[in-house]
């Protein structure tokens, strides 16, 4: 099982020293930060980020990576003003504290971005993408939102969502080999699970070698060995993206 006084290792150590191509925005009750393409387009994805929040430098690197693919890229501050958690907390109280932070519970936020992509943006279809954390929030959006088209789920914990796999929308699985959160026998689980129960297309796919968080996190200038990987990963990502958008 994942060691539980240290329950999601992602490693702050890779943090990239980034600022950023978009703007920070008011989007209803929630702040959010938006990255547009030169070029206009009807096609975005929404980013849901780890627990390190929404202004983390990785996860802000791979919105604009997404624009540079052509997408309108938004990642809204999911903990709603709550604090994110810091390399400098003690592990032992991180239950406690997502206990107030449920990936299941982001209906409300979700709906306010849509109608903001909608409206402002001229979005009219929209995936979601979201890792660790966020990961688990796009298997909870892909099984109840029915006006997203797409998500990828990278190294989204599953022991929150193990009875249920009737998938609205086609949904990528990224998963790392060597992930101390996630044992690769929830993932087989979740495998079989989807092939009795998902009508809509799905992939699960594990990356050798891997660690959580390995394709937002590491740094592909100081990880050699798996800057393949963590390439693959991101092309895979928009691949599916580019499929079903």
């Amino acid at each position: 099982m994942a060691n539980e006084s240290r329950p999601c290792p992602c490693d702050i150590g890779d943090k990239f020293d980034y600022g950023g191509r978009g703007q920070e925005v008011q989007v209803g009750h929630i702040k959010a930060y938006v990255c547009k393409p030169s070029a206009s387009t009807d096609k975005a994805v929404i980013v849901i980020h780890d627990i390190f929040g929404w202004q983390l430098p990785n996860t802000r690197y791979i919105a604009d990576m997404l624009t540079t693919n052509g997408y309108i890229a938004i990642c809204p501050d999911f903990f709603v003003g709550q604090e994110a958690w810091k390399p400098s907390n003690d592990w032992a109280t991180f239950n406690d504290w997502v206990k107030t932070r449920d990936a299941g519970k982001i209906d409300k936020e979700v709906d306010v971005v849509l109608k903001y992509l909608k409206d402002q943006c001229g979005a009219k279809k929209i995936g979601v993408i979201g890792f660790c954390w966020g990961g688990a929030a796009v298997q909870h959006l892909m099984l109840k939102n029915p006006h997203l088209k797409t998500g990828v789920s990278l190294y989204g914990v599953i022991s929150r969502f193990e009875d249920k796999h009737s998938l609205l929308h086609p949904t990528f699985f990224i998963f790392a080999e060597k992930d101390d959160v996630i044992p690769l026998e929830q993932v087989t689980l979740l495998e079989q699970k989807l092939k009795q129960n998902c009508k809509v297309d799905y992939e699960v796919k594990i990356y050798p070698g891997q660690t959580h968080g390995f394709v937002h996190r590491k740094r592909e200038d100081i990880n050699p060995q798996d800057k393949p990987y963590i390439e693959e990963g991101r092309r895979d990502m928009i691949n599916w993206l580019n499929k079903y958008l």
